[in-house]
């Protein structure tokens, strides 16, 4: 007991002596608060996030208003022959329940899910990923389903990570959310070895999310 305390002190010595010793920074002047990305002369947020979120594999569909996005929504669901949509976040089922779109918010029959519909927190136009928390998404929705709809405002893009960050803060304050992630493109693992030695590595998507991600974006404001 006396040599693990005797080694113990010795440890707690060396670290409060790091701690003391300041080394001189090698990047005095960095600049932590300019923006990272900048948004191309002439681009509007929307046409950013579009770009990106498409060349990611996302799948976007433009809605003029919200009764627009319901119509294309029972055009998809009518289209695909979805029985079991899974949706639990109220604003999503005012939506659904509002135009007479059937879905379950229990895990019942959840083994048989075909889609799950969900908001967002916000749209980062720099990546083209979508900001999700667990105050308004469940995780087995946003990673569970083989396809994940996602319902969103033109007036929740934002330009990159920070502003999003700043958002979750100004909405939340000490209270933020127990999960927060970013997705981007529809789940997908790169660089799984082939079977076929002569092959390359190849990427599978829905490797450990929904193969497809849709998201339909309600333009709730005519300029930016």
């Amino acid at each position: 007991m006396e040599q693990q305390i005797t080694s113990k002190e010795k440890i707690l010595k060396k670290v409060r002596q790091a701690l003391n010793y300041k080394s001189k920074s090698s990047f005095q002047n960095i600049d932590l608060e300019s923006n990272v990305f900048v948004r191309p002369e002439g681009e509007t947020l929307s046409e950013m996030f579009v770009k990106k979120f498409v060349s990611v594999q996302g799948q976007f569909v433009y809605c003029d208003n919200t009764f627009d996005c319901v119509d294309k929504l029972l055009d998809l669901i009518e289209l695909r022959k979805w029985k079991f949509i899974f949706s639990w976040e109220e604003e999503t089922q005012n939506l659904l329940d509002d135009s007479g779109i059937e879905y379950y918010d229990k895990k019942e029959h959840l083994d048989k899910i075909q889609a799950s519909i969900t908001g967002c927190e916000s749209l980062l136009a720099s990546s083209g990923s979508i900001l999700i928390s667990s105050a308004k998404n469940s995780r087995t929705l946003t990673i569970w389903p083989p396809v994940h709809v996602i319902i969103a405002k033109r007036s929740q893009l934002v330009l990159d990570m920070k502003e999003a960050m700043q958002t979750m803060r100004n909405r939340y304050g000490r209270n933020m959310p127990t999960m927060i992630s970013f997705i981007t493109g529809p789940s997908r693992t790169h660089d799984l070895p082939s079977t076929e030695p002569e092959l390359m590595p190849q990427m599978v998507v829905g490797a450990h999310g929904p193969i497809e991600l849709i998201l339909f974006l309600i333009d709730d404001r005519k300029q930016e």
